[in-house]
């Protein structure tokens, strides 16, 4: 085989991602300390931590765990790993020990780096599975980078097929057990590639990238995209709204979840003026409120792109660049994912305009549930058809809408009540800031509808005045038995409300 078809026929996401590279001094990243690195930079980077992770035992196929917070050299590490042909795995940066002892033991890496101050706690859990333990800080020095330092930048980049896993990402584990999304180089590409295509990205593109790069959005869409569209990044270490809306006025895109926009619209500098350079703002892992898009746009002018992605499918569907992006709706397919609605019972796709089980097919579709055979054969339909779980309908027009999670359906009296409905009711209610509907054991009924609401301060929002403005808007069956105000919601670090936080909260409630 010679070198040119080795580089024609080597599927891995790192070789398209920078083989074809056409001018190795164009800006890839900035920080808001003044960094500026260079595509061309950026490979040696890489090369010089493949080297180290070769060097430290990883072989082509190998896990390598990271739970470090964000920083330059940390997408490096991640750049490194696709290069030497290892399996990828990002860990959130807010799990503990006891959480981590799961991923370790369950994914088994034969590297695992981690922030300085956790190599103790996190060495023990390594040894249990023999793997070796590495440093990297927020401030992007540890033993990995000092190491590469010293380490030759000539790299040959390992090569990979389209069906190798390049990452493993654990899904959120609201229910059961936390699972491993296996994720292969062909996921990753054809998915980033129809991404940068859709969303018209180019080199002229900026994106401010405050995403955190644990999970799909921030590693995958964010920085994949930029990188394939030969576009840059100002790399930021965290959300600053302040700082974001400074960033505007020499930057194209942001991309960022609901709670980004909330607060942006809380400052008076956001404006059309501060957003005249801007051509797209994209919102996603979890929904976007209505009336957040339509302020957004009032505002700014602006009308936020929704899209629909989860773990272990990327990217599935999204609203159109050019076209109407209907307010509370994630759009159509991408090209080439294919989209149904069934019935969860049957599997029957179903009419446009009913509600059901969301299917999708596609090469975004993950490989299935690590060392979970049996999982995985569960999840597919015999076709190929993955079910994801997220419960929605196809309207009239072809616009998708998720609403919600197959386990957060309610059934109340024998009656299947979607929560997204009752909360779209609630959210529109004056003084009311956003509310979750879930299911709590019920003697009578088996599940009594709660609603659990957070409003403005100094609303005058109580029980009494939810279910006064909700009479006659909804069948008796569907009118929450309760309504609990509370200061806040709880989320996780994608901006997610944990519904099973809540049932678990207020579990007992029809009980006493």
């Amino acid at each position: 085989m010679n070198a040119t078809q080795k580089t024609i026929m080597n599927a891995n996401l790192f070789s398209r991602l920078f083989d074809a590279l056409d001018d190795p001094a164009r800006l890839a990243i900035e920080t808001i300390e003044g960094a500026r690195i260079s595509y061309g930079e950026l490979i040696k980077r890489t090369g010089q931590m493949a080297n180290v992770l070769v060097n430290s035992g990883v072989k082509p196929g190998d896990r390598v765990a990271a739970q470090t917070e964000k920083s330059v050299p940390g997408l490096v590490l991640y750049l490194a790993a696709l290069r030497a042909g290892a399996v990828y795995l990002p860990l959130n940066t807010a799990y503990t020990l006891n959480e981590l002892e799961y991923f370790i033991t369950d994914a088994e890496p034969s590297l695992v780096v981690c922030d300085p101050s956790k190599a103790e706690g996190i060495g023990a859990i390594a040894s249990k599975v023999g793997a070796k333990v590495e440093t990297l800080g927020a401030d992007g020095k540890g033993s990995m980078t000092d190491r590469a330092d010293k380490t030759k930048a000539e790299f040959e980049t390992v090569p990979r097929a389209n069906d190798d896993l390049a990452a493993i990402l654990y899904t959120s584990g609201t229910t059961g057990r936390s699972k491993g999304a296996m994720l292969t180089h062909d996921n990753l590409a054809s998915n980033s590639l129809s991404l940068v295509e859709y969303w018209r990205f180019t080199d002229k593109d900026v994106l401010i990238h405050a995403l955190p790069i644990y999970h799909t959005h921030g590693l995958f869409v964010a920085s994949n995209v930029t990188l394939f569209a030969r576009a840059s990044m100002i790399f930021l270490p965290k959300f600053d709204p302040e700082l974001i809306i400074k960033l505007m006025s020499r930057a194209t895109v942001l991309m960022g979840v609901p709670t980004f926009y909330t607060r942006l619209l809380q400052s008076p500098a956001l404006t059309r003026e501060s957003t005249r350079h801007m051509r797209l703002f994209i919102s996603g892992s979890a929904p976007l409120l209505a009336d957040t898009h339509r302020e957004w746009f009032a505002r700014t002018g602006h009308a936020v792109l929704e899209r629909y992605g989860m773990t272990e499918t990327n990217m599935n569907t999204s609203n159109p660049y050019d076209g109407t992006r209907v307010p509370g709706a994630v759009g159509h397919p991408l090209p080439g994912v294919r989209l149904r609605v069934t019935d969860p019972e049957t599997g029957e796709e179903l009419a446009r305009d009913s509600v059901g089980m969301i299917e999708v097919k596609g090469p975004n579709v993950f490989k299935g549930y690590w060392r979970m055979p049996e999982k995985t054969k569960a999840e597919f339909r015999d076709d190929g058809f993955f079910i994801t779980g997220d419960l929605g309908k196809i309207d009239a027009n072809g616009y998708v809408h998720i609403l919600g999670r197959g386990k957060d359906l309610v059934i109340s009296g024998g009656f299947n009540v979607y929560p997204k409905e009752i909360e779209s009711e609630i959210d529109a209610m004056p003084g009311v800031i956003e509310s979750a509907v879930i299911g709590l054991p019920h003697a009578d009924f088996g599940e009594g509808v709660t609603a659990v609401v957070v409003c403005d301060k100094g609303a005058k929002v109580d029980e009494r005045s939810v279910l006064k403005a909700l009479e006659g808007r909804l069948a008796k069956f569907k009118m929450p038995k309760r309504v609990i105000v509370v200061d806040e919601l709880p989320r996780n670090a994608m901006g997610k409300v944990q519904k099973n936080i809540l049932r678990d909260t207020y579990a007992k409630l029809f009980s006493s």
